[in-house]
């Protein structure tokens, strides 16, 4: 396990969302799963803690109760290799009562905030030519899912 492991807190749905995220990341993993017993906040055999690893990093998902719930305030930020990727995580993502939000970013169906983002969108945003930079993050604003090619073609003066 990691040294620093997020804790997503879920009303009941921690094993759910860990075996959804397992099914839509390559080298994911369920690592081990905790349940309550009788008498608990929860029925008996309903998760409590839910170990899990996605692209390597470790994550726990923890039925913890109606108390708090996901605010865009913390996301996980998803580095995508391409394209292809890009759209895999951002319909997966999305899919069945996820939410699409701006420059990126989406809400997952257990209301958990992600960012996907396109392998070089980094340094096409910090590109030492500040009026090309400038024209990629205008393209951006007006995106929901990124399009680094949209972006570069703006940076680089295309019409629209």
């Amino acid at each position: 396990m990691s040294k620093i492991t997020p804790c997503l807190w879920f009303n009941g749905e921690a094993e759910e969302a860990a075996n959804f995220y397992v099914s839509i990341f390559p080298d994911a993993s369920i690592e081990s799963i905790a349940r309550y017993g009788a008498g608990s906040r929860f029925p008996a055999d309903t998760a409590l803690m839910v170990q899990f690893r996605l692209a390597g990093q470790g994550f726990q998902a923890l039925n913890g109760g109606p108390e708090y719930s996901f605010t865009p305030a913390i996301s996980l930020s998803t580095a995508c290799q391409d394209a292809a990727e890009v759209d895999h995580l951002w319909n997966a993502l999305t899919a069945d009562g996820g939410e699409e939000g701006r420059c990126g970013w989406l809400k997952d169906r257990f209301g958990v905030s992600w960012q996907i983002v396109p392998d070089g969108l980094g340094a096409l945003l910090s590109d030492p030519d500040r009026a090309r930079a400038q024209r990629a993050t205008q393209a951006m604003m007006g995106m929901n899912k990124l399009d680094l090619a949209a972006m570069r073609a703006a940076a680089d003066g295309a019409p629209k």
